[in-house]
């Protein structure tokens, strides 16, 4: 397996795990020296990695980082990486932590807070040997992003090169920053926002009623654009795969005609699909995002956990006029619930994870 797989199969193991990780302690030996495994080193070594590593800071004496990831300089060991864990039900905070003091009284050039899913990075972008307040990279190991993986790699011990972290690290941390921006702009427009494109098209005054009128207009806008560019992408990739498919042999059937039929046709709409992403991502930190599947017909939109029709999650109602989600019981007994906005899927949230819940213990599956 490669690093990737390596990484991703970590992942899986920390939503395995999680839940029965009652310590700090027992976070750094179940997720944080396996992670530190697959990125290379040998958490056994103390030629590599440094456990309660000290480095006495003026008056403060004795004071200690959880590891310390040393490489040889000059001919001795010295820490490149500082790395402070906490229980992975801590929230994170930079505030008055070792990282920030014992930065920049030893040659490490990146400082790492985790709880063992999250991994902030940080480096001293912004003011030279004071580690900024904000990281150039987070990786969430149980929302594992291919892009997130490759700068992940940098890391580990066969690639690992200041050099090329550093050149990079900029780039990546105000492109995080901005990407923040533009998610809570597309959810929660501000009135700088929408004043900008509302005057590009409306010539009146834009008092209070207005701007509530548009920035509706804007969040809608929004979610149609970015569900026509996923539309758009799944038929490019379609005609793709057609035109790379090349039949051997000659099919002796020939062609239906005009009055006859093929069979019903089914027509997966963006819409159905990024109502698919939001369930998963409801119900991903508690099973694998690959057991949850999508399966299409003719009068709804299947959600299932295993790809088996005997499991379904949920059903997606949205060929009509109204949209509405189908949430089952333990019984497979279907209650639709109105929605007006994909959005409105999340208010659903306890009752499909309660669903997952019952086909996970056996109720309602086979």
């Amino acid at each position: 397996m490669d690093f990737k797989d390596h990484i991703k199969q970590l992942g899986d193991r920390v939503t395995r795990l999680k839940d029965s990780i009652l310590t700090e302690e027992a976070t750094k030996t179940a997720l944080v020296m396996p992670f530190l495994n697959v990125l290379g080193y040998d958490v056994f070594n103390p030629f590599e990695v440094v456990p309660e590593f000290i480095s006495d800071i003026g008056t403060k004496k004795g004071e200690k980082v959880d590891y310390a990831i040393m490489r040889e300089e000059n001919g001795h060991a010295e820490p490149c990486m500082l790395m402070e864990c906490k229980h992975w039900k801590q929230s994170l905070t930079l505030h008055d932590n070792q990282l920030l003091r014992y930065f920049h009284v030893t040659k490490a050039r990146f400082g790492i807070l985790t709880n063992g899913i999250i991994y902030r990075f940080y480096t001293d972008l912004e003011e030279p040997n004071k580690m900024d307040q904000k990281p150039f990279l987070e990786v969430n190991m149980l929302d594992l992003r291919d892009n997130q993986v490759e700068e992940l790699k940098k890391f580990s011990k066969p690639y690992f090169n200041v050099d090329d972290i550093i050149s990079t690290a900029s780039e990546l941390k105000y492109t995080g920053e901005l990407k923040s921006i533009i998610h809570q702009e597309m959810t929660n427009p501000s009135d700088t926002l929408v004043r900008h494109f509302a005057k590009q098209v409306y010539g009146g005054q834009l008092n209070q009623r207005m701007m509530e009128y548009f920035t509706n207009l804007v969040r809608k806008s929004f979610q149609h654009t970015f569900s026509d560019q996923i539309t758009d992408r799944l038929k490019t990739a379609l005609v793709q795969e057609e035109l790379t498919v090349q039949p051997t042999t000659t099919d002796p059937t020939p062609a239906p005609t005009s009055q006859e039929k093929e069979g019903p046709v089914i027509n997966t709409t963006a819409e159905e699909l990024e109502g698919f992403y939001i369930i998963r991502s409801i119900l991903r930190p508690h099973v694998e995002a690959s057991r949850i599947v999508h399966r299409d017909a003719q009068s709804y939109f299947a959600v299932l956990l295993d790809d088996n029709n005997r499991k379904t999650l949920c059903r997606l109602h949205f060929n009509g006029q109204k949209k509405y989600i189908g949430i089952l019981d333990s019984d497979k007994r279907e209650t639709r619930q109105e929605i007006n906005s994909l959005d409105d899927i999340y208010k659903y949230s306890e009752q499909l994870l309660a669903t997952l819940s019952g086909l996970i213990k056996g109720k309602g599956g086979e």
